[in-house]
């Protein structure tokens, strides 16, 4: 009655459901550990979000590298902002996906030491690509500032290439290192950004908080593809016993026909 199952079309069939099977539960086992690692991640930022605020060389401090337990942190500085080195970086986009740049302004700590600090988004409407457009300024004087701690930007985390030959004052990526070279200056590991003092008329525009990622997407793929494993046994299954009823009634109808009339 199953003799069809070792024609070639059903063995072939076969081998195919035996692949995916084991492919699609790896799928789902690879969808659970992005599930677990994008988790991961939204915890550290929640508990770094959630923490109480504390004075930013407490964090850092030159040449240190920003874990990833330490972004987002709040933190407090007070000094007073460097406008005449302020730099824009290149090719970021705001909230609406509109193309600009973002204000990257020295902030000189009391003990002479600089905090980067990336101010927020302003737009690309200079006169041209090589102009260095208007910048809002900073409050003057003495202030305190809080921001979200930030590692350094490198190509390999952002996929920004460090381009060389940029107009004057124009950067792609913030680094403390490269600004540390440039200022001639003892500069904080990493940069903040900007939450306090608001700016005037909502520009630069604030850098946005992060978002949570999906993570129960992941999970519901993970589930996804263990589902579809555990029916490809059943869609064989269902097709064999179909197949071998289809064969079972023609044969039936056959024998009918070829029976000899009674007489």
């Amino acid at each position: 009655m199953y003799r069809f199952l070792l024609s070639r079309q059903w063995v072939i069939l076969t081998v195919v459901a035996l692949l995916l099977i084991p492919t699609m539960i790896r799928l789902g086992i690879w969808q659970m550990h992005r599930y677990e690692e994008r988790s991961a991640r939204n915890e550290l930022v929640a508990d770094a979000l959630g923490a109480e605020p504390v004075p930013v060389e407490e964090l850092t401090s030159p040449g240190h590298t920003v874990t990833s337990k330490q972004r987002y942190r709040t933190v407090t500085a007070e000094g007073h902002f460097d406008t005449d080195r302020e730099q824009v970086v290149r090719r970021r986009v705001n909230a609406d996906e509109e193309v600009g740049f973002h204000v990257l302004t020295p902030f000189v700590l009391t003990d002479g030491k600089v905090l980067l600090v990336n101010r927020g988004w302003i737009p690309a409407d200079g006169p041209s690509q090589t102009a260095f457009p208007e910048i809002p300024a900073p409050p003057s004087g003495r202030v305190t500032v809080t921001g979200r701690l930030m590692p350094d930007e490198t190509t390999e985390a952002s996929g920004i290439k460090n381009l060389k030959g940029l107009p004057d004052r124009q950067v792609m990526l913030i680094n403390s290192e490269q600004e540390a070279g440039r200022l001639d200056a003892r500069v904080l590991g990493g940069y903040i950004a900007l939450t306090k003092p608001e700016p005037k008329g909502g520009t630069p525009e604030p850098v946005g908080r992060p978002g949570d990622e999906n993570a129960p997407l992941n999970y519901a793929y993970a589930i996804q593809w263990w589902l579809f494993a555990a029916g490809v046994p059943v869609g064989w299954f269902i097709l064999a016993r179909r197949e071998a009823r289809d064969r079972a009634q023609a044969a039936a109808a056959k024998e009918t026909e070829t029976a000899p009339a009674p007489v």
